[in-house]
């Protein structure tokens, strides 16, 4: 890097003095006050090159501006029927927080099935987490723990990933996409957990095609990470499938109300929320039902081929034989 951090970071910033509306309010939307800390995380996921940082900016700014993210908090999934039906098939909870203050997210990829609603409304509804977290949660967390808290912990649960996934790559592929063009560097570590062999095999092609950076945020841990896991939260923090080692991931958490349920305290904050924004933005009238249509970036690159690299392993592996046994967790090697 010829220049200096500060001498990129003030290079970037002077470009992003120019914007006009509506990208100027938008851009508002997005630091949520933190300047800084959004340009180095942009030139973080460009490493570091301000043209290609500026251009991931204007393109993200452009696509909250065209798709109306800004009011996404204001357009609640109706009825609340549907919206615990997608809870109940795309599962993701906060859990607590980090020592170091840092939320604590869990996501149930292996069981996990996206067949309760149009791809619309899971988009719409992890669009709608992305901003609480950003408007709201890290906002709060902050402010808790008296220091700047831009990122989060994210512990990913593969309990029950099968060989059938390959029928949810399209919408994990789409989610991730969302993340990484207009939500980049959000996440400072991913805990892979209840790892399975599907996983494992997959896991082996899919290693050496990421970024050394996105690498390093990726930690795999033996069955259910517990142990590891209490090094960076307390045992309250912990999500339920990490609680005891071989619980594997029981929907059933010690008090009964799991975080992915439309009952945890957490959803019912954040569907409250959204309503009330509703209330506040449409005094009109209710808002009609009906999903918010979200035009979804064009992967990159890299994730096309990591989408097609894991498609071509789960195929090979419906293809081969001792593979008819059902998956149970075992000893991964770290990345």
């Amino acid at each position: 890097m010829a220049a200096t951090s500060e001498e990129v970071i003030k290079q970037l910033s002077a470009l992003m003095e120019q914007l006009e509306e509506p990208l100027k309010t938008t851009f508002q939307n997005v630091h949520q006050g933190n300047l800084r800390g959004t340009l180095v995380r942009f030139l973080k996921a460009r490493e570091w090159s301000v043209p290609k940082a500026h251009k991931m900016l204007m393109d993200c700014l452009n696509w909250r501006v065209q798709n109306e993210i800004d009011s996404v908090l204001a357009k609640p999934i109706l009825p609340s029927d549907l919206y615990r039906a997608i809870r109940d098939t795309l599962l993701v909870g906060l859990t607590g927080y980090s020592k170091q203050g840092q939320p604590i997210y869990a996501f149930g990829v292996g069981l996990s099935t996206f067949d309760k609603a149009s791809v619309n409304y899971y988009v719409q509804s992890h669009i709608q987490m992305n901003e609480y977290r950003d408007r709201v949660v890290l906002p709060a967390a902050s402010k808790k723990f008296g220091r700047q808290i831009n990122t989060c912990l994210k512990v990913m649960d593969m309990t029950g990933l099968k060989l059938s996934a390959l029928s949810q790559i399209k919408m994990l592929t789409m989610i991730t996409t969302v993340d990484d063009l207009n939500y980049p560097e959000k996440t400072e570590t991913y805990y892979i957990v209840n790892a399975p062999y599907v996983f494992s095999a997959c896991w082996k092609v899919v290693k050496p095609l990421l970024q050394e950076r996105t690498k390093k945020k990726i930690q795999v841990l033996y069955a259910s990470g517990r142990d590891e896991l209490l090094k960076v939260m307390d045992s309250e923090s912990l999500p339920h499938f990490c609680k005891r080692e071989g619980s594997g991931s029981s929907r059933d958490s010690l008090d009964g109300v799991d975080c992915y349920s439309y009952d945890h305290p957490f959803h019912q904050q954040l569907y409250n929320y959204m309503k009330q924004q509703s209330l506040n933005q449409y005094s009109a009238g209710p808002r009609k039902q009906g999903s918010v249509h979200v035009d979804v970036p064009s992967p990159g690159l890299e994730e096309v081929k990591i989408a097609e690299t894991i498609k071509a392993e789960l195929q090979n592996l419906r293809g081969s034989n001792g593979l008819t046994h059902s998956f149970n967790s075992i000893q991964i090697e770290g990345p």
